[in-house]
């Protein structure tokens, strides 16, 4: 595991006497589920993100507010770290536990507490997994927007806590949009609203400070979503290109056309034979790559609309243009697409997932980049992402059991994440940082700005209890990093002293 040493993951977290702390919730905590031998633990050592894993020291699984509440009020006394998880999709080590800390674990708060179709809005509990928001919303006519592949397991909370996106942000934003209040305790336990049913809410926009923050200033209780109601008519075209290039600059030129589609997404020649071999989708398996444009409104405007994009794709060079012909093979399109990570996951022993954001004019210069860094480091990259907002996930294939290809397929995930800076873009789009891009954050950001960002962690979280070691770097790892990437012999942030 490539991870730089974190003082605040070893040396200065306090000494915690586990048979004491367990005596000590059972007694005040008597109705909830704790976990402390070795075999209940071993199922929350990681996330998602598999080649990371930690054994947590104790497991919480409460069933009411009160519980958390006074959990929380417990390690706050005691100077316990806490690790908040929900369904444990997540790609970035979020929630991966401290071996001296608890894992508090919210899938049991699972309710749809309210859903207002005049308001359009659903009020629920985190553990809420996020399709069963838009299947509760169906009756309605409604649905809720953003839809990560993961969507059929991952629950809201997490979505928050990520500012997750998925095949439909391009249009519809990203959890940030979509949510109009979150319910949250402190580690001190303090009940706090942020944000409001009304439109707009006085004061800071802390709201949008908070989704995204990856467990770090609270712990999430409820939700308040936005719905929207289900488009007229919905197609898809499914664009076939001869060059990964090509394909790129389509996305740039659909965007420039005036067309903002409801997802657009790109795969190339390793990930639409995976996809097609897994899901029977029809995709083409000789194309280098493919676009899935979908166009959703009214028919009417649909229709003109696929018009336009199928010009563009020809002018761009596409060698073939499907439209979808009714809604069933509109739904294998997309099942091709969402199955595409266990799809490549057929492939290879292991991939090692990333998550970049790029400006959409970036695109050919970034696939290039991938390509080369494949071809130099021996290890293949399969592309898939959400093009119209240059949300990248190459997969990088490796095989763990191999020596050293693990520490190999992290150093090409640095260098596209790099990459991804280089040409004004972000390390993550959706994925989140937790341990597995904090390195990537020195690239990111300069000295003062990490300083500000540990000001607002202290401002919810002074004692640094909420997933300490997460996200952001402290300034002795943005040396160390530093030291290590030494560029045309110019050190990234000379201004911060070498240790």
């Amino acid at each position: 595991m490539n991870i730089l040493f974190d003082e605040r993951l070893d040396g200065t977290l306090p000494a915690i006497d586990k048979d004491a702390l367990v005596a000590h919730m059972t007694a005040h905590l008597p109705g909830m589920t704790l976990l402390h031998r070795e075999e209940d633990l071993r199922p929350f050592e990681c996330d998602g993100l598999s080649a990371y894993r930690v054994l947590p020291m104790l497991v919480a699984l409460p069933d009411t507010l009160e519980q958390v509440e006074a959990l929380l009020g417990i390690c706050h006394a005691q100077g316990v770290p806490v690790v908040t998880r929900g369904a444990g999709t997540g790609l970035s080590g979020g929630a991966l536990p401290l071996e001296r800390g608890v894992l508090l674990v919210m899938s049991r708060f699972s309710r749809i507490l309210d859903v207002d179709p005049d308001a359009r809005t659903a009020r629920v509990q985190p553990g809420v997994r996020n399709l069963a928001i838009s299947e509760a919303a169906a009756p309605h006519g409604l649905y809720y927007a953003p839809d990560p592949s993961s969507q059929i397991a991952c629950s809201i909370g997490g979505n928050v806590a990520e500012n997750a996106g998925g095949v439909h942000c391009l249009k519809y934003g990203l959890t940030v949009h979509n949510v109009l209040a979150v319910n949250i305790l402190t580690i001190e336990g303090e009940h706090i609203t942020l944000g409001s049913e009304a439109l707009d809410t006085p004061g800071f926009d802390l709201l949008a400070l908070f989704t995204g923050s990856e467990g770090m200033l609270g712990v999430i209780t409820e939700i308040t979503v936005k719905l929207l109601p289900q488009p007229e008519s919905a197609k898809v075209l499914m664009a076939s290109f001869d060059d990964v290039e090509k394909a790129g600059k389509a996305v740039g030129d659909i965007i420039a056309a005036g067309i903002i589609p409801g997802g657009l997404e790109m795969m190339d020649k390793l990930a639409i034979q995976a996809a097609e071999d897994f899901v029977k989708a029809g995709y083409p398996v000789e194309a280098e790559a493919i676009l899935l444009c979908e166009l959703d409104g009214v028919e009417a405007d649909v229709h003109d609309d696929c018009d336009t994009v199928r010009g563009v794709l020809e002018a761009v060079g596409a060698t073939d243009i499907r439209l979808a012909r009714d809604d069933a093979e509109r739904a294998t399109f997309w099942a091709g697409r969402k199955n595409a990570f266990p799809a490549v996951g057929r492939m290879s022993p292991d991939y090692y997932c990333m998550d970049g954001t790029i400006p959409r004019r970036e695109l050919p210069r970034v696939l290039k980049g991938i390509a080369d860094l494949s071809a130099t480091h021996g290890l293949s990259v399969a592309n898939v992402f959400h093009a119209g907002d240059g949300n990248m996930h190459p997969l990088i294939l490796f095989d763990a059991n191999a020596p050293g290809e693990l520490a190999l397929a992290e150093e090409v995930g640095g260098k596209i994440l790099e990459l991804c800076v280089e040409v004004g873009g972000s390390i993550t789009g959706e994925h989140g940082v937790g341990r597995e891009k904090i390195n990537q954050m020195c690239a990111q950001f300069n000295a003062d700005e990490i300083t500000i960002f540990h000001a607002v962690k202290a401002a919810f979280d002074p004692h640094g209890l909420l997933n300490p070691g997460k996200n952001i770097p402290t300034l002795a790892r943005c040396a160390e990093f530093g030291a290590m990437h030494v560029h045309h012999g110019n050190l990234p942030h000379p201004e911060l002293p070498r240790f």
